[in-house]
C-alpha cells in the first residue's frame, strides 16, 4: 500500500488528481462546519444520542452535527437515482428508451436525476428542520415562522446541489467516484470522535477499581473492529473467476482468459441505497412530531427506524432486494452474452446466446445470495452490539459506514493501480 502511494506521488499526473481530490475534500470539510443561518446549531447535541443524527449523517457524509449548509450531503441525490433506477425497470417507457440511448440518454437520464434531486433535498430540509426543532424544544431555529423554514430548505437544497457537482469534478479530475469519496470523507471525519467517546465513557470517567474492565472492554472493542475490517477486504477482493475461450485465438489465450465476478458484486450500493431508503421517510416523519401519540406515527416510527425490531428487519431486507437488483445492474447477462458472442468467445461446456444468458443469471442469483447474507450481517453486527453491550451509537463506525470506507478504499488502490500500470505500458511502448 504505501509502495503504491510512493509511485503514485512520483507520477506527476496522478499526484495532481490525489491534491485536486484532496482539495475538493478540504472544501466540503469548510462547508461542514458553516452553520445554517438563521438556527442554534448548538441545539442538535440535545438529540445527538438517540441515534437518529448517526444514522442521517453516514449518508449524508457528517455534516448534520453542526447543521451546515451540507447537512443533507449526497443523501437527496442518492434517493433520486434509487427512484430513476427503479423506475427504468421497465416502468416508464421514456426512461428505458434513454437507458438504451448510450451518452445522449443517459445525459438526460441525469437531467431528471438533477430535477428529482432537488424536490427530495426541499422536502428533506424541511422535514429535518421541523422534526429536530420539535426535538429540540423549539431551540433548533431562532425565529420558527414560514419564510425561515423556507430560506433554510432552500440552503440546504443548495449546498446538496453544490455537494453533488463537487462530487462530479473528483469523479471527472480527481480520483474516484466523487459521490462515494465524499461520504466517505464524512465517515472518516467523525471517527476520531467516536473512539475517543468510547474511550472516555469506558476508561477515563470510569472508577479506579472499573477501570481496567473499561481498558480491556476498549481493546476487545479496536481488536474486533480491526477483524472485521480484515474480513470485510477478505470478502470485498473475492471474485469467481469463469473462464472463456476465444473461437479465433484458443491455442493463444485458452484457459488463461477469465471473466472475473466478484462475490459481493454489488459493492457496497445496496446499502447506501438501503440506508437512504429508511433514512427518508424518517426525515418526513420528523415533520409530524406534533402527531407522537397517534397510532399511524407510532406505527411509522416503528418501521422507519433502525433503532426497532420491525425496522431492523425492512433493513435487511432491503439490502437483499437491492443486492439482487444491483448486481443484475452491474452485470446485465443479456449484453454480456451479446459482446462474447461479438468477441467470437464462449465459456466452456456452455452454448453461446440465451444458454450463456441462462449461465450468467444462475450464477449471479448464487453470488448475490452469498453477497446479500454477508451485506446484511456486516451492516446489522455494530446495531446488534449497541443494542446488546451498550456501544455508543455515535461510534462513526458502523456497519454501513465501515463498508462504505473499505469499498471506497479498495477502489481508489485498484484506480491507482491501473494508472500506474497504464504509465508502465505507455513507457514500455515509448
Amino acid at each position: 500500500m504505501f509502495s503504491t502511494l510512493k509511485n503514485a506521488f512520483k507520477d506527476k499526473e496522478i499526484r495532481n488528481k490525489i491534491f485536486f481530490t484532496l482539495f475538493i475534500l478540504l472544501l466540503y470539510r469548510i462547508g461542514a462546519n458553516i452553520a445554517v443561518p438563521g438556527v442554534n446549531a448548538k441545539a442538535i447535541n440535545q438529540v445527538a444520542q438517540t441515534g437518529l443524527v448517526p444514522m442521517l449523517d453516514t449518508v449524508s457524509g457528517g455534516g448534520l452535527d453542526n447543521y451546515s449548509i451540507f447537512s443533507l450531503g449526497v443523501s437527496p441525490y442518492i434517493t433520486a437515482q434509487i427512484v430513476i433506477q427503479l423506475l427504468q425497470m421497465d416502468i416508464v417507457p421514456k426512461l428505458v428508451e434513454w437507458g438504451k440511448q448510450g451518452e445522449v440518454g443517459r445525459r438526460k437520464t441525469n437531467q431528471v436525476t438533477r430535477y428529482l434531486t432537488l424536490v427530495v433535498a426541499f422536502i428533506q430540509s424541511i422535514g429535518i428542520t421541523l422534526g429536530f426543532n420539535v426535538l429540540t424544544q423549539m431551540g433548533l431555529v431562532k425565529s420558527p415562522t414560514p419564510q425561515t423554514y423556507i430560506q433554510i430548505a432552500i440552503i440546504m437544497t443548495a449546498g446538496t446541489f453544490l455537494l453533488t457537482w463537487l462530487g462530479d469534478e473528483i469523479t471527472d479530475k480527481g480520483l474516484g467516484n466523487g459521490v462515494s469519496v465524499i461520504i466517505f470523507a464524512g465517515i472518516i471525519s467523525r471517527l476520531p470522535n467516536g473512539i475517543a467517546q468510547i474511550f472516555k465513557e469506558d476508561v477515563s470517567n470510569a472508577s479506579s477499581s472499573d477501570r481496567w474492565k473499561g481498558i480491556v472492554f476498549f481493546v476487545a472493542i479496536i481488536i474486533a473492529i480491526l477483524v472485521i475490517t480484515k474480513v470485510v477486504t477478505w470478502v470485498e477482493q473475492a471474485i469467481r473467476r469463469v473462464p472463456i475461450q476465444y473461437t479465433r485465438r484458443a491455442a493463444v489465450s485458452g484457459s488463461e482468459s477469465f471473466l472475473p465476478l466478484k462475490v459481493n458484486v454489488s459493492g457496497v450500493i445496496p446499502v447506501i441505497f438501503a440506508s437512504s431508503f429508511i433514512i427518508t421517510p424518517s426525515t418526513i416523519l420528523m415533520a409530524f412530531q406534533s402527531h407522537q401519540g397517534e397510532q399511524w406515527y407510532q406505527i411509522l416510527t416503528q418501521i422507519f427506524s433502525l433503532q426497532t425490531t420491525p425496522g431492523a428487519v425492512i433493513y435487511t431486507l432491503l439490502i437483499v432486494l437491492f443486492t439482487f437488483f444491483y448486481a443484475f445492474v452491474q452485470v446485465n447477462p443479456e449484453k454480456l452474452s451479446e459482446n462474447l458472442q461479438k468477441q467470437s468467445a464462449y465459456i466452456p461446456s456452455v452454448w453461446p446466446g440465451k444458454d450463456t444468458q441462462d449461465f450468467v443469471s444462475k450464477l449471479l442469483m448464487r453470488l448475490s445470495t452469498v453477497g446479500s447474507v454477508y451485506l446484511g450481517l456486516v451492516a446489522l453486527l455494530p446495531q446488534l452490539a449497541t443494542n446488546i453491550w451498550g456501544l455508543p451509537s455515535s461510534i462513526g463506525l458502523g456497519g454501513t459506514s465501515l463498508l462504505i470506507v473499505i469499498g471506497v478504499v479498495l477502489e481508489l488502490s485498484r484506480q491507482v493501480n491501473g494508472l500506474l500500470m497504464k504509465r508502465e505500458y505507455v513507457g514500455f511502448i515509448r
